[in-house]
């Protein structure tokens, strides 16, 4: 009976001590393994062991990024502008050793270095540098903690501001400059696309008045054309009509006085074409047109002669008779 419970007492003290020697460390984790208070080793993921009472286990250490987002930071820019910065830094453990034996609190640690880096960095930036330059910023935000923070352990991936906030009457210069800048774009925008319309309608109205020049040319040039043909045709029916003319008075028997006369009466037809602009008059009609002006003279004085002996006064007797014409036409006095 005795040894039973020796035998028992025996197994509950390896069971302990099994227990107490085997540990499980997780994935993407490492601990610290001090003996006798000193550090030993560094026990990576998966199973390992310990001796109990002299060996000591640290918390494990997450070797992941993280990152830990710091509260707003009041800083003030070259120019004496205070705002507020609230800053993200995103680390991850690559010695844990040195993460737990260079430093007492890394997480503290890095947070104040990033709030005195942050500081110095603004310090020399002014107000609009700062706003529109956060690449820049983060860029040296970065590499001033990775240099810190390479002899505790700890690697500083990226750092970026997470909201920059100015005072009250700055965000108001700010949004009033905007507003105007806005408006300025609006303006030049409207100008533009004004000045483009313009172009646009000028363009339009040259093409528009070139091809009217152009189809008024072509009209131009066909209505001569036109014209031109309608004269030669014209002169062509009247040269075949005046040949025919001369053929038919060739083959007639008529006088030449009788041809003069047909010619003359011909001619007035022949200048009724557009096209008809000069005439050549034969001698011979010119020579007969002469004796009928004289003609025509002749006649003209013989009737002048006539309307003066008309315009002649009446002889009158002395008795108060009529007139010698009177009487010899037989007058009533003839007849007395």
């Amino acid at each position: 009976m005795t040894g039973l419970i020796v035998l028992g007492i025996l197994a509950f003290v390896v069971f302990l001590v099994a227990a107490r020697s085997i540990r499980i460390i997780p994935q993407s984790r490492v601990a610290i393994v001090q003996r006798l208070g000193r550090y030993h080793r560094t026990a990576e993921s998966g199973l390992t062991f310990v001796v109990p009472v002299v060996d000591r286990m640290l918390p494990k250490t997450d070797l992941r990024e993280q990152v830990i987002a710091f509260q707003p930071q009041a800083v003030i820019t070259n120019d004496n502008v205070g705002m507020q910065i609230s800053t993200v830094v995103y680390y991850q453990v690559v010695d844990a050793r040195a993460s737990e034996y260079e430093v007492a609190n890394f997480h503290l640690a890095l947070e104040q270095i990033t709030q005195t880096t942050l500081r110095n960095v603004i310090g020399n930036l002014i107000l609009d540098k700062t706003l529109t330059s956060r690449d820049e910023i983060n860029g040296k935000l970065r590499t001033i903690l990775d240099e810190v923070t390479e002899k505790w352990g700890i690697r500083v991936t990226r750092v970026e501001l997470k909201e920059i906030t100015p005072p009250r009457d700055i965000q108001q210069a700010m949004e009033k400059q905007m507003q105007a800048e806005r408006t300025r774009r609006a303006a030049i925008l409207t100008a533009e696309g004004d000045k483009r319309a313009a172009i646009l309608k000028s363009e339009g109205e040259k093409e528009s008045a070139i091809l009217r020049a152009e189809g008024d040319q072509r009209a131009a040039v066909l209505r001569a054309e036109g014209e031109a043909a309608a004269y030669r045709n014209v002169q062509a029916a009247q040269i075949e009509m005046t040949g025919a003319l001369f053929e038919r008075l060739e083959s007639s028997s008529l006088s030449p006085e009788s041809l003069r006369y047909l010619y003359l009466k011909a001619l007035p037809e022949m200048a009724k074409g557009p096209a008809s602009k000069l005439f050549v008059v034969p001698s011979e009609i010119q020579d007969l047109a002469g004796t009928v002006g004289a003609l025509a003279g002749a006649a003209g004085m013989a009737s002048e002669d006539d309307k003066k002996e008309e315009e002649k006064p009446r002889l009158t007797a002395p008795n108060g008779g009529a007139s010698r014409r009177s009487l010899e036409r037989g007058g009533p006095d003839a007849r007395a």
